[in-house]
C-alpha cells in the first residue's frame, strides 16, 4: 500500500468514525467519477426535507499550510470544477483530513480511547467562480469548520431545514 493509499484509507476511517457517532449512514459509490467519494444520508427527521443527503470529496495531506484562520490546501482542478455548480439535486462538500508527516503519529490506542490524528475541516465551493488554473486550485477552508459529530449534526440540520451549508 502506497502513502497515498494509507492516507484515503485513514481520511475515510476519519469520516466514517464521525458519521457513525452523530447517527449518519455513509455510502460509498462504487466509482469515482464525479468527486464524490462519499455519500451521508440521514433518516427521516422533522424538518423541511426529509431524509438529506450530503455528497463529500474526502482529501488527506501531511503538509496542508496552516493559517491563524484557515487550512490552504491545493485542490485539483477536476475536483474544484465538479464541486462548484450550483445545480446539484444533492449538496457537495470538501473535506480535508490533515495528518502528521511521521505516520506513527496518526492513531493512537489502548484500552481506554482511540485517537485518531490530527483533524477534519469542511467547506462548499458551491458557487465559486471558475478559474484560468490549469492544475490545482487552492482552497481555504475556516479552522472553524472542524469536521466533528456537532459540525456535521448542523450541517444535516441544516439541510432539513432546506438551507444550504
Amino acid at each position: 500500500m502506497t502513502l497515498d493509499d494509507q492516507k484515503e484509507q485513514f481520511s475515510f476511517a476519519y469520516v466514517r468514525a464521525v458519521a457513525a457517532t452523530a447517527q449518519i449512514v455513509v455510502n460509498e459509490p462504487t466509482v469515482d467519477d464525479d468527486s464524490v467519494d462519499l455519500t451521508f444520508q440521514q433518516k427521516g427527521r422533522a424538518g423541511q426535507v426529509r431524509s438529506p443527503r450530503l455528497d463529500v470529496q474526502v482529501k488527506c495531506t501531511e503538509s496542508a499550510a496552516v493559517h491563524p484562520d484557515h487550512i490552504a490546501y491545493p485542490l485539483k482542478l477536476k475536483n474544484y470544477d465538479e464541486l462548484r455548480p450550483t445545480d446539484l439535486m444533492v449538496p457537495r462538500l470538501l473535506i480535508v483530513v490533515t495528518v502528521s508527516t511521521d505516520l506513527i503519529d496518526w492513531l493512537n490506542h489502548s484500552e481506554v480511547e482511540l485517537a485518531l490524528r490530527k483533524c477534519g475541516y469542511w467547506v462548499s465551493l458551491r458557487g465559486l467562480p471558475a478559474t484560468t488554473n490549469t492544475t490545482n486550485v487552492t482552497v481555504h477552508l475556516p479552522r472553524l469548520n472542524q469536521f466533528t459529530v456537532a459540525g456535521l449534526t448542523n450541517i444535516m440540520q441544516t439541510l432539513r431545514n432546506g438551507q444550504l451549508p
